[in-house]
């Protein structure tokens, strides 16, 4: 394997069997590289197959079919090597809120069979900017900083990759800012980093690449900033004074959206339709038109584009 690759998954596919006999493909055939340095996303709606995949990397389930090779290691005949190249963050928030980030720190790198004398703590609280609380009971810590604490726990054996699964789930505005900061400092440092979320503009701010998993597949995969190129919806919303059902679709057939508040939206696609026509076409169906509001799509109708193919 190429060395400048730092983790290969080739047609993993799993499989599970539900309680009605049936067969769910969490996975599906999918395969895709993640090159040494740098930061890969893993973007897809909910229960779009992406857990799945960081369970299989973690040990926790086990693929159907396919290979997975992780820094030379293939994880079938190394299993103990894979799990030792790669640190994992969880979603949830479990640390005890009895100790110290140092003293967790200094337990997880003995689990890890660290000796003494080759533990780096010191390092990994000033990496993920813990210094002034290394000695601070962990209940005392901010919601951002027992997230950076399970970034720290999963660097205690030093891994090469870094997979950090929706590390700003459920956290404001102001703590994901600084908890991406802290994930391009660690990939400056050398980390390559394996991000999971369903936030697009998480993807945009720090991924090189992003595959995008839908019902199971890869969607789409490529540079963040090609992706991006791709997609031109835009949604207009109005406010009308006379409210009233004016129908499904729109001529050219566009779908209207009944909102509250006497609103109605109508997503378009920039590239092929004039905002000016669709306020005509409202005005020809006899609304009176307050005020307008455009915004770019959402995450969910960039999947709805680059899913449609599937």
């Amino acid at each position: 394997m190429n060395h400048s690759i730092a983790l290969k998954v080739e047609n993993v596919s799993k499989n599970f069997e539900l309680a009605n006999g049936k067969i769910l493909h969490a996975l599906d055939d999918i395969s895709f590289d993640v090159k040494q340095g740098e930061i890969f996303g893993l973007l897809g709606p909910n229960g779009a197959g992406k857990s799945t995949l960081i369970n299989i990397l973690a040990g926790i389930v086990i693929k159907t079919k396919g290979l997975v090779n992780v820094w030379g290691f293939d994880l079938d005949i190394n299993p103990r090597q894979v799990r030792a190249s790669l640190g994992i963050v969880p979603q949830e928030v479990n640390v005890d809120p009895f100790f110290s980030p140092r003293k967790l720190l200094e337990i997880q790198a003995g689990l890890y069979g660290i000796a003494k004398k080759d533990r780096i703590t010191d390092k990994i609280l000033e990496l993920t900017s813990l210094t002034e609380k290394a000695d601070a009971y962990t209940r005392s810590l901010s919601g951002g900083m027992k997230r950076r604490l399970l970034v720290a726990k999963a660097m205690v054996h030093q891994p090469p990759i870094l997979i950090l699964d929706e590390p700003t789930a459920g956290v404001d505005v102001d703590l994901r800012q600084k908890l991406l900061e802290n994930v391009k400092d660690l990939n400056k440092q050398g980390v390559t980093i394996i991000l999971t979320t369903h936030y697009l503009e998480e993807a945009e701010q720090l991924c090189d690449r992003v595959a995008i998993i839908n019902h199971g597949k890869i969607a789409a995969l490529d540079k963040t900033e090609n992706l991006l190129s791709q997609i031109h919806l835009k949604k207009i919303k109005f406010k009308v004074k006379n409210f009233k059902s004016i129908g499904e679709y729109l001529d050219n057939n566009l779908k209207i959206e009944y909102l509250k508040n006497n609103e109605i939206a109508i997503k378009y696609d920039k590239t092929e339709i004039n905002i000016e026509d669709i306020i005509l076409k409202i005005k020809e169906k006899g609304l009176e038109i307050q005020d307008i509001m455009t915004e770019d799509a959402d995450l969910e109708d960039v999947f709805i584009k680059l899913t449609s193919n599937l």
